[in-house]
Order: C-alpha cells, then structure tokens, then sequence
C-alpha cells in the first residue's frame, strides 16, 4: 500500500486554503474588523449586491466601519472552488442576516460567488456578487 503525499501546493491544499481564507474574510466582515479585512481585498475590489448596486471596496468596508452595513450572520454552506493559474472561482450559498441602513434585513439565503487572485503570494478577493434566492 501506498501513501499520496500531500503537498501545500496540491490543487487539494490550495483549494482548502482558499475556503479558510473566505471563512476568515467573512469572519472579519462580522466582527466589523476592517484592519483584518482590508487584508483580505484588493485595491481594486468590486461587489455586486443583491439588489445590483456595484461599490467599491472602500465603499463595502467603509458601510461597514460606519455601522451602516452590519453582518449579524452570515453562514456559509460548502465553498466550491475552481482553480486557474493564479486565479480562483469560489461559489456557495449561504445564510445571512444584516442590518442596513438601520433596517434589518431578515435571515434569507443567498448565492455567493468570489474571484480571488494571487498577488505577491497571498490569495485576496477582487470580485464578489452576492444572490437572493427566492423561496
């Protein structure tokens, strides 16, 4: 019997480093803890919301740092990943639950799919779009 070693570079690991990573980014959007976050966004970082507003990353985080967005939970189901030279794809849904604009906005379910690259060899997103599923 043989044992596959495993490397850090596999697809497997890097794939595994990928959905830490996003658990990591979403955990740092919960807590408000924008220090942490900034790290994990590219300069150049662009989400697409539910309702298809476009906004920026200093846009996202500063609704955020302002209290104006605040993630009470945001509860993602398995994160698939998709991996190309340098990029990746990650796709899941997930449980959210917001306040914004000082309105809540109730527990509902959402698709989330992120492009993340890789830039002086640390993963960070670029892109975000986040979709409401209707039940």
């Amino acid at each position: 019997m043989t044992v596959q070693a495993t490397s850090e570079h596999s697809p497997a690991a890097i794939a595994e480093h990928l959905r830490e990573a996003e658990r990591a980014r979403l955990r740092a959007l919960i807590d408000a803890d924008i220090e942490q976050a900034q790290r994990f966004h590219t300069a150049d970082f662009q989400l697409i919301t539910p309702i298809g507003m476009a906004l920026s990353k200093n846009e996202y985080l500063g609704a955020i740092a302002s209290g104006h967005l605040k993630y009470l939970t945001w509860q993602p189901a398995e994160i698939a990943v998709r991996l190309y030279d340098g990029v990746a794809i990650l796709r899941y849904r997930a449980q959210l639950e917001a306040i914004f604009g000082g309105h809540k906005v109730p527990l509902s379910d959402y698709w989330h799919t992120d492009t993340y690259e890789k830039h002086n060899e640390q993963w960070q997103v670029v892109w975000s779009q986040a979709t409401s599923i209707k039940s």
